[in-house]
């Protein structure tokens, strides 16, 4: 006897409320009912989202998970209200003890840790004089501080996902799409090309003592790791050649590993080779079938092209007039090469018909164009920004369009798997190209930030109901 068939029939958000009222099994259902239920009332033609603060500032604002820091990571503002509020502001710092880099961190639900206060979500810092301090995301008190190094300069915080692991960086590059990758340490040469170690082999064969914060070392002499002024000592010597996993030349060392199974994408360091992106296996370094792709695009911005952030193993390239999803196709124990195939497309709403390179002035004189015009020409409806919002499972897409004479932008929200047209949000600020942006798109808030010369301004959009 067969089961009865599934229907996969839409279901509105009273209905998914009655059945989180009568009881959910588990958490997991529980979290989806919640995003479903935000993700309907989201799209729903009487919800608006609603510019409801704006701020300046002298210095780079950042934006993590709610939260919106100013002054160097001194002030913070939580966006969960109906419109920011602050959290903390910290004192003055000197120029020395200046925060120049953070990460918002938060513990393993699956760990039990020696006080309480681990548990809770932290800030890490780091000061010009090498200390990283940790903070309480919500209050800025300070939790534990370490002294690193007397002898090294650390600029840089990163995050290793797949093992819950920070890492703090001297060198000048802040971050690669390969340090992210877990166990794997990427190096840059000077001859364009990039080699992958393992960083497990690393640890296991070089180290030559295992170092606890705030415990004796022979390394400094019986001294404690992490206080100053001795920090944390180097405790791996590398005497030997060491194994090279992977190796690519590459432009502007860009190369990116992801997709399933393991596929990494490139540009070859040649001119000829200039905007064009190539797909391969990590496996046999063989290219797929329609590996090679190319936007042919006549624009001063590049097109770029990464691994989506969702686990689909899914890639888009974003152009000035298209956007490509692509996934890779790949058959099990099969001597045929992976295949790269559209998964769906978003384009921009352009005229269709081209502008004439040649115009009659009111003389009757003809004149014609000495310059084509561009793809990403400002008076034309341009990709600008893509994020992807994970709970709700939306793609927003910015696209800006100048034909007003002023630079203005609008955000298009697509579903993630079928890439449909869900709605369209206008943003009320002007939207300069030249200027550097960034767009956070987090459930029921938008945050915008951008560069106007020597400042920095902060944009806050917030889910409301309209009174139309």
């Amino acid at each position: 006897m067969m089961a009865p068939c599934r229907r996969n029939r839409a279901v509105n958000a009273a209905q998914l409320l009655s059945r989180r009222r009568r009881g959910v099994t588990d958490a997991g259902s529980l979290i989806r009912l919640n995003t479903r239920i935000l993700r309907n009332i989201l799209l729903q033609d009487n919800r608006d989202f609603i510019k409801v603060w704006s701020k300046t500032s002298k210095s780079t604002i950042m934006y993590e998970n709610g939260k919106i820091y100013f002054e160097n990571y001194r002030n913070c503002y939580s966006c969960l209200h109906s419109e920011p509020q602050v959290l903390y502001k910290l004192p003055k710092r000197s120029k020395l003890e200046k925060f120049e880099d953070a990460l918002l961190c938060q513990s393993p639900l699956d760990k039990s840790l020696a006080s309480p206060s681990d548990h809770k979500p932290s800030l890490l810092t780091l000061t010009a004089n090498n200390w990283l301090y940790r903070l309480s995301a919500e209050t800025g008190k300070e939790l534990q501080r370490v002294y690193l190094s007397s002898n090294h300069k650390f600029r840089y915080l990163g995050w290793e996902v797949s093992q819950e692991t920070f890492y703090v960086k001297s060198v000048q590059n802040k971050e690669t799409p390969l340090e992210r990758q877990a166990g794997v340490l990427a190096v840059s040469h000077s001859n364009k090309s990039v080699k992958l170690y393992s960083f497990e082999h690393i640890v296991q064969r070089y180290m030559t003592e295992k170092l606890m914060l705030g415990e004796h070392s022979s390394l400094l002499g019986g001294k404690k790791v992490g206080e100053a002024p001795f920090g944390i000592p180097v405790n791996i010597k590398i005497t030997d050649c060491l194994p090279v996993l992977f190796e690519v030349s590459c432009t502007n060392n860009g190369v990116q590993i992801g997709g399933y199974p393991w596929h990494y994408i490139y540009t070859p360091p040649q001119k000829n080779h200039k905007g064009t992106h190539r797909i391969c296996s990590l496996k046999d370094n063989i290219m797929a079938t329609n590996g090679i792709q190319n936007m042919s695009c006549n624009s001063l911005e590049n097109d770029s092209i990464f691994f989506h952030p969702d686990d689909s193993g899914r890639i888009i390239h974003v152009g000035p007039t298209t956007i490509n999803v692509l996934k890779i196709l790949d058959e099990l124990n099969s001597s045929l090469p992976s295949k790269v195939v559209k998964d769906f497309s978003m384009m921009t709403l352009r005229n269709i018909n081209p502008t004439s390179q040649v115009t009659v002035t009111s003389s009757g004189r003809t004149v014609k164009r000495r310059f084509q015009q561009l793809d990403d020409d400002p008076d034309q409806e341009t990709f600008r920004v893509v994020e992807y919002e994970d709970e709700l499972d939306l793609l927003a897409v910015v696209l800006t369009n100048g034909e007003e004479g002023e630079g203005r932008a609008h955000i298009r929200l697509h579903d993630n798997q079928s890439g449909q047209l869900q709605r369209r949000i206008d943003l009320h600020e002007p939207w300069d190209e030249t200027y550097r942006h960034e767009l956070f798109f987090d459930k029921d808030t938008i945050v915008h930030i951008e560069q106007k010369n020597a400042n920095f301004c902060c944009h806050v959009y917030k889910l409301k109901a309209n009174r139309k």
